[in-house]
């Protein structure tokens, strides 16, 4: 991807303003098979992943390169601003879940029905539905698709079985797949390419160089058992 030639989007210019989307506008970024995106909040991950997919002609809200659903729009204006070159011979098949807006998409899908023994994504949880929806048939064959925090509503098991759908997803030919996350254990999925994004740019690191594994080694390995021990000890510096 890289800054498209009709670009409108200036560089004082929200999300220009983040150091990894001006990165990305002034030098280009090539994704691998698997790229994993990770960072603090508010540097820009979902703005970077919601860009790239929508760019790629997917619903901003969720959905594949066909979807029509929209509630209140919100996406910034940097997908106007990019390009993204294909592979020759590339699928233009995709589909995008983003955490925030999957009632609304699983809504739109419920009252616009176009598949066959699909289950009521509504009546089973979050987590439930999510990897219900990774394990349908629009996650089959060639295809980009793109994920933002998706371990949102997942608890550890099911971010293990997440991770070994992405380990299935990708081991398909002419798949390619994007993940924005906060979770460790999505960012383990063998063979990606992990991208840091904070104040200084898009740095290319190693899962075991990454701030959020080094922030969890570090709570886990003491703190974690003290609180687990008597959290009342913790919890009385945070209640009134």
């Amino acid at each position: 991807m890289r800054r498209s030639h009709d670009a409108t989007l200036r560089a004082g210019e929200w999300p220009a303003t983040l150091a990894p989307i001006a990165h990305v506008l002034d030098e280009g970024l090539e994704l691998g098979p698997t790229t994993i995106v990770v960072g603090e909040n508010g540097t820009g991950k979902s703005t970077f992943v919601e860009a790239v997919a929508t760019a790629y002609g997917l619903g901003a809200e969720g959905g594949s390169t066909g979807a029509r659903h929209a509630t209140r729009p919100t996406e910034s204006p940097l997908a106007q601003s990019i390009s993204l070159t294909r592979g020759a011979g590339a699928s233009r098949w995709g589909y995008f879940l983003r955490a925030e807006t999957m009632h609304g998409l699983f809504t739109y899908l419920e009252d616009n029905p176009s598949r066959r023994g699909e289950p009521a994504f509504h009546e089973l949880s979050h987590g439930e539905s999510f990897l219900a929806m990774l394990n349908s048939n629009r996650f089959t064959g060639e295809g980009f698709f793109v994920m933002d925090e998706p371990e949102a509503g997942l608890s550890f098991h099911a971010q293990l079985a997440l991770v070994g759908a992405l380990v299935q997803l990708v081991g398909q030919p002419g798949v390619q797949v994007l993940v924005a996350t906060h979770s460790p254990v999505v960012a383990s999925v063998p063979g990606a390419r992990i991208l840091e994004f904070d104040d200084d740019g898009i740095h290319e690191r190693a899962w075991d160089e990454l701030d959020v594994v080094d922030h969890h080694r570090r709570f886990l390995e003491a703190p974690a058992r003290r609180f687990l021990e008597a959290p009342e000890r913790y919890l009385r510096h945070l209640l009134p």
